[in-house]
């Protein structure tokens, strides 16, 4: 029974860790989308170009 619970409390903290990665992530592809804008906005090409190489590694 304890093999059981260790093996259970593992499975658990790995799906927080899943969890807690993919929102993470979610927030920075927020924030590089944010900045992409602004970066348009302001015509600012080496920030767009930086932000955009940026964003195909974190979707990778």
């Amino acid at each position: 029974m304890d093999k059981m619970k260790v093996t259970y409390e593992a499975m658990l903290g790995l799906a927080a860790e899943m969890i807690l990665d993919e929102a993470v992530n979610a927030f920075r592809r927020k924030k590089i989308y944010d900045d992409i804008d602004r970066a348009l906005a302001d015509g600012d090409e080496d920030g767009f170009r930086r932000l955009t190489d940026e964003l195909k590694t974190l979707c990778k």
